[in-house]
Order: structure tokens, then sequence, then C-alpha cells
């Protein structure tokens, strides 16, 4: 076994991982117990690992306008095309976008090369969507992007606040951290702020669910109620406590939509807990007014002296594995290296250090602003680096219209086919998770290495490799021969503390000396880093003083508004977005691992019944939703955790899992002020039923080309191919016709308003088609099954062309924990059978034992069979 320490891919909570790789090539992972980010905790997406390191749908070899090429040869084709355009147009007609994807080594060759030596500040990353908000809310309050708390905070706290966050389903193992905290500590309190009712509300003592968008109102409320600490201890106290005078309770109540002793519980609790923290994430950042929500959230500390304190604190959660080691390279378009900004000194700084006179003078595009130069012509080559803007940015019709017309793009991934490659004129095959080597930075300022534990396949190269390597192309390669990884993490650390001496946040300049041994040893660590906290900081603010002018911290003041988007008559409902539990950003990772496609398996639209009765939607049926810019297909999920008038749908889907799943086509590009963070919380739309004429699945052993006028959902389905559809047009005919032009033969049932066909070749099954007018029921467990073991006789024929197992035999269904692949139908028997709590569940079917993620499904479960004593009809489980 090839064991190795790592960190996990995903969420920031920056979990630690055991992955072993046996000798014929499988990966098992597991928690590392020693990691103090997870102590040995693992999610679903994080347990299921091991089953995303195949090689099916890697890009594996550099390509030139799709036609494989050597290395030489791509990276001169790129060198000579890049600087063609720079010498001809300049400097700002180039930009990179970049990810939290990337290790740090990785973005910080990135940034090197487009703001010190190509000498434009073009380079923005998909942390821009995620947590620009947030970094601009902690440099307005205390001079740096500096998060003051620390997981251990956690299990400190008296009250524990969690705002626009499902951390339940997006942090899952830190969510169960909370849970345990809770468990531990009972007068430990919980309070969620949500519009809707997630499953993160499962451990809250109060939840409050305002009003789409009014996070900031509630929160100069409350900065109201902590007037009388107002003093001199603050830049900014008197403007910021002048402009929460206007919000009384009254007014806040109207403006949040909440009752005004939901308000005054929370403003008591708040202001009677000696420790308090505040956990906030996308539900406060992605907002035209995201920014002043953090600031406002902030305020109430500062107010109330509950920072820097064990237990205390406002602490944003990163949305990715290495958003917060992107924000210290100074990945975002208007940062400069290291913290560092675009004043005179920090630029003839950092001219100094690199040895070069084309440092960046001012800020570049932000992501939105980005791609809508593209789209005028202004920006004429862009190199994507590991993310897929054309499914993650708003408006992303117009993304891929501009796409599409830029004169060069240049993609470095790990998948072969993307949204956003398909635009590709060069393509860089890059290393993926468990090839990659350097480090990553968690939610709270924890560096941790991601270390490799398999080979690199076919010509996959590592990011900052390809990087200097097109450096050099463009002559200045003196400045990026780096030989491994090791040396960009130690000239990175050697920056930070350069010329500092305490006025920049970060500094780990006591790991710039690091020996290779000592790198490929590193333990996990948090920033600061120096000759003042060798083995790292837990907390900061602890003495009350920023990185501001004369280190005072400082209190914006903050006027609460609403989101931009309105409904009106013609868009009356307003669309929130986001994650769901056992998927990943664009799925170009987890939509190819089959056992987290069971839980959601296609875009789900989640509305209140009495909305779904207004507009004429029933549950499990088709649904379009439209707004200005376009319209997507999901499949209605009725409950009473939504807000009536808000609908919810996830952010995955894509062109390569579904045709019209893209939620961000409808979403508009109005961004942050000042964080160029986009609103993509609320978008004004309308929905209609659709009863399609046609719906059903097909399972098949090649990959299909679907009629164009077919709406489909492609799941994993290991080697075969999965395909959920709905459409107007005939199609069993399509089928047939499919079945006939391959000469199989064909064993068909077919009726009015159904058509089932069973296509075989040489006793083998190719192809099943199950359509109907409704969606038909399909045991998917035997059918898969007999793509690998074909029927026995003729009666276990029969039985699967009508969508069934042999010999009735009992089916898992639904998937709910995915941990373990236990379906509804074995948690239902159990309960049953006399389990009656999740823990019993758990003994008997290992559900809920792993990320707990699924513990409230199975409380629903227990509650649903309670109030069904007599056995009466079932109620299908309403998912939150």
């Amino acid at each position: 076994m090839n064991t190795v320490r790592t960190t996990c891919p995903y969420c920031g909570v920056g979990c630690g991982v055991i992955a072993q790789r046996d000798a014929h090539g499988a990966v098992t992972v597991r928690g590392d117990e020693r990691h103090p980010a997870n102590v040995g905790r693992l999610c679903v997406k994080g347990a299921a690992l091991g089953e995303t390191t195949g090689l099916a749908g890697r890009l594996l070899y550099p390509e030139i306008n799709g036609e494989r090429a050597c290395w030489d040869n791509a990276l001169d084709e790129a060198g000579a095309r890049l600087r063609a355009i720079i010498d001809q147009h300049g400097p700002q007609a180039v930009a990179f976008y970049a990810s939290g994807q990337l290790l740090t080594e990785d973005y910080y060759a990135a940034n090197k090369l487009m703001k010190g030596f190509i000498g434009a500040a073009n380079i923005d990353t998909n942390s821009r969507l995620c947590m620009s908000s947030a970094v601009v809310g902690y440099k307005r309050a205390f001079g740096a992007d500096a998060v003051p708390c620390s997981y251990e905070d956690i299990e400190q706290t008296d009250l524990l606040i969690l705002v626009g966050s499902n951390a339940a389903w997006a942090h899952p193992v830190l969510y169960q951290r909370i849970a345990a905290a809770k468990q531990a500590r009972p007068e430990m309190k919980v309070v969620v702020i949500d519009p809707r009712r997630t499953t993160t509300c499962d451990i809250a003592d109060a939840h409050l669910a305002l009003a789409p968008g009014s996070d900031a109102g509630l929160f100069v409320g409350l900065l109201n109620r902590l007037a009388h600490k107002q003093g001199d201890r603050f830049d900014g106290e008197e403007a910021a406590y002048a402009a929460a005078r206007d919000w009384p309770v009254g007014r806040v109540a109207a403006f949040c939509g909440l009752a005004a002793e939901e308000l005054e519980r929370f403003y008591d609790d708040f202001l009677s807990a000696p420790r308090v923290m505040t956990l906030y994430t996308m539900g406060v950042n992605q907002s035209s007014s995201g920014s002043d929500k953090c600031n406002a959230i902030i305020n109430v500390h500062l107010a109330s002296g509950k920072i820097g304190l064990p237990g205390c604190g406002p602490f944003s959660l990163t949305g990715q594995p290495n958003a917060m080691g992107g924000r210290e390279v100074g990945g975002l378009a208007n940062q400069l290296a290291c913290h560092m900004g675009f004043e005179p000194a920090d630029i003839a700084r950092l001219g100094r250090f690199w040895g070069s006179e084309r440092i960046a003078q001012t800020p570049g595009l932000m992501a939105v602003e980005l791609f809508d130069a593209i789209g005028r012509g202004e920006v004429k080559a862009l190199w994507v680096m590991g993310t897929n803007p054309a499914v993650s940015l708003p408006d992303s019709d117009r993304v891929k219209a501009a796409l599409a017309a830029c004169p060069l793009v240049i993609v470095s991934e790990v998948a072969a086919q993307t949204d956003t490659s398909r635009y590709a004129h060069i393509r860089f095959p890059a290393l993926a998770w468990g090839e990659k080597n350097g480090t990553v930075t968690n939610s709270e300022r924890r560096i941790s290495r991601q270390r490799p534990f398999m080979p690199a396949p076919g010509e996959a190269r590592g990011d900052w490799w390809i990087i200097s390597q097109l450096a050099q192309r463009l002559g200045y390669g003196d400045a990026f021969r780096w030989p491994h990884p090791h040396a960009v993490f130690c000239e990175h650390a050697a920056l930070s503390g350069y010329e500092n001496d305490g006025a920049r946040a970060f500094d780990i300049s006591g790991l710039a000396a690091l020996s290779r041994a000592e790198y490929d040893a590193l333990e996990p660590v948090q920033w600061p880093v120096n000759a003042g906290s060798p083995r790292g900081t837990t907390r900061l603010l602890a003495q009350g003083s920023g990185w501001r002018q004369e280190g005072k911290l400082h209190m914006a003041a903050v006027k609460p508004q609403l989101p931009q988007a309105r409904v009106n008559a013609h868009y009356p409902l307003l669309l929130n977005t986001g994650r769901i539990r056992d998927q990943w950003h664009t799925m170009t990772r987890t939509g190819y691992v089959p056992r987290l496609m069971q839980h959601i398996p296609l875009p789900q639209l989640d509305i209140h019944p009495d909305d779904a009765t207004r507009y004429g939607l029933i549950a499990g049926a088709l649904a379009r939703v439209h707004s200005p810019l376009g319209w997507m297909v999901a499949r209605v999920n009725l409950t009473t955790a939504q807000r009536p008038g808000t609908l919810f749908a996830p952010m995955h889907w894509n062109d390569c899992f579904a045709r019209q799943g893209r939620v961000n086509a409808l979403v508009a590009p109005v961004v942050d002020p000042h964080s160029g963070q986009p609103e993509s919380k609320q978008t004004a739309v309308r929905v209609e039923g659709w009863r399609a004429a046609w719906q059903g699945e097909i399972f098949s052993r090649e990959a299909l080309t679907l009629p164009a006028e077919m709406v489909w959902w492609r799941q994993a389905a290991g080697a075969l191919q999965h395909y959920l559809f709905a459409t107007d047009s005939p199609a069993p005919e399509w089928a047939a016709g499919l079945c006939r032009v391959r000469g199989w033969q064909v064993q068909y049932a077919r009726g009015e308003r159904f058509a089932h066909f069973l296509a075989w070749r040489e006793g083998e099954l190719q192809l099943a088609f199950f359509g109907g007018e409704t969606a038909p029921k399909i045991q998917r467990e035997a059918l898969l099954a007999a793509f690998v073991t074909p029927p026995a006789d003729a009666q276990a024929r029969h039985a699967l062309l009508g969508a069934n197992a042999p010999g009735n035999q009992a089916q898992a269904g639904r998937t709910v924990c995915s941990c373990f692949s236990v379906g509804e139908n074995s948690i239902r028997a159990a309960i049953a059978d006399g389990c009656a709590s999740a823990a019993a569940l758990g003994e008997k079917l290992r559900c809920g034992t792993n990320c707990g993620s699924c513990v409230p499904e199975l409380k629903a479960l227990l509650a649903e069979a309670a109030h069904q004593p007599g056995g009466g009809e079932r109620v299908p489980l309403k998912l939150l």
C-alpha cells in the first residue's frame, strides 16, 4: 500500500485525508485523525474521493485546435500567440481566470506572471463568486483580509449564529463539529438565519426565516441595541452608530419580515451571551450589498467586544479548498501578492522582490466585468485554469458567447470535456487531486499539504510547471526557473515577510527556509508563522489592534439594502441558487460518481406548496423556470421549508450533464460595487408546469446523441450511460429507429401511453428504454445488474421489460445515505422493525454514522412513521 496524508479537494473546511493506493491502482480514503480540521471525519464527497481517481474522461495530452500536440509545440504556440497579442494590443488585452481548486504554488506562479511580468492585473478567480465580499468586509474593518477565528472556538462559544449558511450540506464536517459541541454543552445556543429552513436547522434553537437579502437590516438593528457601548475605540464608530439609530426593532421587523418578538429574543441572546461566534458564507456574500452585510456582522462583534477572544468572532466560511490561499497570493484582480495592494510603496516593494519593472500599476478586471470586456473584444486572450466559468458565472449564455468570440482561449484542465473547454484553442492537461503536490489554506487560515500518491497520467503536468514553461516562452524565464513546488512555496513565504515588520497580516516567513524534506513533512499550521509565532497563530486581534493606520479597527456605516432583483407581474417569484449535499461546483469530479448522483439525481426546484398550487405545479412533475435572460427545467419538490414567494434550485448542472439545467443562465450579472461579487441568491423568475408528452429513462452501453428537442439529464452509472429525459416529440419512434440502425434484436411492450424497449445483441443487453406519459417507476438496480449479468430466463426478461426486478426482489429505493448507499425503502423497513431513533438506524444500517448529513432526513422518516401508527397511506418525504 502507498499511504499518504493529504487534504480533501472540496470545501474550505480543509479536511485531512489518508489515501491508500494498492498495487492494482485502487484508491481508498479515510479521514485523518491527526488533522485538526476534521479529526478523522469526512463527508460523503470526501469519503468517495477514491472513486474519482480513474482516468475516464481525463484530458491527458496537450491539444491545439482539438488535435493532440506535444508539450513543446503547445507551449510554443501559446507563447507566440500571447506575445503577438501583447505586442499589438498591450498587456491589458490578456487575462487569466483561476480557481480555488489550484494549489497555492500554482496560484502564486500565475499571479506573478500576470501582475509581475506581463504587467496587467487581469487575473481573477472563481473565488470572486464566493468570498470577495468577505474579503472587502475584513479589509475595511481590520485593514487586512484576516479571518480572526479558529474552529476550536466552536467548542468554546455560548451562542453560535449561522447566517446564509447551510453548513449541514455545504460544510458537513464543520456542521458535525457544531452538532457535537452542542451535544456536549446543551446550554450552547445555535441560531440559524436563512430564508429557507435547511437541514442545518436540525440543531438550531431558533430559526429566523427573514426576507431574502435583508440580513444587513437584522445586524444594523442589533448595533442599534449596542449603541450604549459607544466610545472612541474604533475609526468610523460615530458614523456607524448614527446609521444604526435609524433602525429600531419595529423598522427591522418590517424590513426583514420577522416578528418583533423574534428579533428581541435574538438580540437579548446576543447581548447576554458571554461568547458569540457568527459563521457566514454565500447567503451573505452573494449579494449586491454583500460587503456591507459582512461589515454589519463585523460591527456588532466590534461593538460588543466579542472578537479576538476564545469562542468569539465573525467567521467567514470559505467555499473552496484553497480560496484562502488564492487570496494570500493576490489571486483576485484588485490585490497584489501577500496582502499587498496597489499603493506605490507596495508596487515598488514587489518590483524589488521579483526583480521586475513591469508590476501592474492598477487593479484589473473582476470576473463579471472581465467577461464583459472579452465580449466587447477588449480582452483578446484568456487563460482559464481549473474552473468552468461558462457554467458558474451569472448570465452564462453571454459568457459562452464571449468565449466563442475570443481570439485566443487557453484552458488548463483535468477533464477532457467541460462547458468552457469546448471553446479552447489550446488545452493543457493538468494534474488532478492525488497527483498534485503543494499546499492549500482552509477557512481558519490553516496551511496544509496536498501530497501526491498517484503517478502523473499521460502527459499531465502541474499548473505551476505549465505557467513557468509559458513564462519562459514569453521571455521571463529567469524569474520562473523553479525545479519543484517546494521552491515556489519558499519564494512565496519569503515574500510574505519581505519588508513586512507586522505591517501586513499575512506572514509565513517562518517557513521560507524549509528544506525539501521539511516541506514534504509540513504539518498543518495556521498563519501568521514567523519569528514571533514560529508554531503558528490560533486567533487574531487578541490585542484589539489590526493593520489599518495606527492599528485601529474600523466600523463601517451600513445602510441596509434589499436585493436589486425585484419581483413583478411577469416575474413574481425570487429564485435562490446554491449547493446540494452530494455535488461539487460544476460536477466535473462528483458527477461521475454513481452514488453521489443518487440523492438528488437531477435539478430540483424547491417550492412552497401554496406557490405550487398557485402556479399549477405538483410534486415530482417538471417545471420550466424563466427569467429575462434564460430558462431551465427542474423537477418540482414541494416543501414548507421554502418561504412562500421564493424558489431554490441547485447550481451544479451543466451542458455535459443536462440540457437546460444551467441555473446561472437565469441569473443577472448584478454585482456588489465594492467586491464585484454577483448577486446569485436572488433572481426574479416565473415558473410554469411542463407536462411533457413523454418522460422516461434510457440505459445504454454507448454514449448517445439525443434529439435536439429532447430535454435530458445524465446520471453516472459506471461503464453505462444513463439518461432521464422529457420531450414533446415522439421519443419511442426515435428509440425504435436507433435499435433498427444498430441491427439489435428488440423486445418491446407498447401501449397508448407507454413504450418499453430492451435491445439485445448476442445475448447481451445493449439498450433499455422506458417512456411514458408520466415518468415510469423503474427498479434501477435491476436494470443496471442486467447489463452485467443478462436475465437467466424468459420470465426474468419479461420482468425486466416491465422495469422490475426478477422475482419481486426487494429494492433499496431512493438513496438517503450516500456514504453507505442506504435507500429509503430499507430505512422504512428498519423503522417498521423497531428502529426508533437515528442512532438505532445507524446501528442497524450504518446510515448517518459517517458524515451525518443524512441524519435530518432519517429523523423526518422517523417522525413520519410516528404519525402513522396504523400504517395508513404513506406521505412522500419532503426534502429540505
